[in-house]
């Protein structure tokens, strides 16, 4: 038996030979990583560079931005080294750092949107009292909270891992997993299964029961207001809603890929279902708030114009 000290690295073998076309993955995916900087830092600057933009709603999607910046670096150039590279080992170390980062990203984009549907509840169900209820104070409260609050569960998440005893180190992924790293012990996890399921039901069912919340008291307003409060609501809700989706659908694909086997799947297929909600949501949220904000959209609008 081969406790956790005695393990130096992990073998990831969730890579295969793409052959030919290393180098053209390589570009798609460099592409695809210049694109999430540039346009979550263009959004990030727009919101912090323009008074009308310091509204709560501006300043919880500027958390956002950055948690998509952050949780990619947490993927991209570990991607980019592995495609490249015909040895697919990680150290115990950067292991454990990339296990940390991309679940503290997961888990600061569910508190962000989970904070995000009940900024919306306040304004279109207590418009008059929306700026005493939402104050500055409040809100770098909740931001700062929503961050501490994520990066602690994770802590604690990797403390329990690295205290398992295990009996491999090889984890059929393109990049390291913490599940997968507990289904290589070969001693006793029933703390860490316990744990895990209270973390999942803190990090995701909590924020999905608080959003589930927030949009049964808009769609109650909405049904019995008037056609502005109607249009008001779609507007600003639209691009949240799409965005609740797209990462909800995405964390369901991994949980699905994770905890099912899918051996008999093509390769190229269980990569993207691991993958989709770490590469497409920091490319998809920037696009969406940027097109369907109206205020965001004018003000890049005319930042675009001033420099041609």
């Amino acid at each position: 038996m081969m406790n956790l000290t005695q393990v130096t690295y992990f073998t990831l073998a969730g890579y295969f030979d793409t052959k030919v076309f290393k180098h053209l993955l390589f570009l798609i995916l460099l592409c695809l990583y210049v694109l999430i900087i540039v346009s979550n830092v263009l959004l990030i600057v727009v919101i912090c560079m323009t008074r009308s933009l310091h509204e709560p709603m501006y300043l919880f999607l500027c958390s956002l931005f950055v948690n998509e910046l952050y949780g990619s670096t947490g993927l991209f150039p570990f991607l980019l080294l592995h495609v490249l590279s015909d040895v697919h080992t990680v150290s115990l170390s950067l292991c454990f750092l990339q296990i940390y980062c991309l679940y503290s990203y997961a888990t600061i984009e569910f508190f962000t949107l989970a904070i995000m549907s009940y900024d919306r509840f306040l304004a279109i169900c207590y418009p008059l009292q929306y700026s005493t209820r939402m104050t500055f104070n409040r809100i770098a409260i909740l931001i700062a909270v929503t961050w501490l609050l994520a990066l602690f569960i994770m802590c604690y998440t990797m403390l329990l891992t690295s205290s398992l005893q295990l009996c491999g180190n090889i984890i059929n992924k393109v990049y390291c997993d913490n599940y997968y790293i507990v289904k290589l012990s070969c001693g006793d996890t029933t703390v860490n299964n316990i744990c895990g399921l209270i973390g999942t039901v803190v990090t995701v069912f909590v924020p999905l029961t608080l959003i589930m919340f927030s949009y049964m008291k808009i769609l109650k307003v909405c049904f019995s207001g008037c056609k502005q409060t109607r249009q008001k609501a779609v507007s600003t809700c639209t691009p949240h809603l799409a965005s609740l989706l797209n990462f909800s659908f995405g964390v369901c694909f991994e949980i699905f890929h994770s905890r099912f086997d899918m051996s008999s799947a093509p390769n190229t297929l269980r990569i993207f279902l691991s993958l989709y909600f770490l590469t497409c949501q920091p490319l998809f949220n920037p696009l969406i708030y940027g097109l369907r904000l109206s205020k965001i959209h004018h003000v890049c609008k005319r930042l675009l114009r001033s420099d041609m």
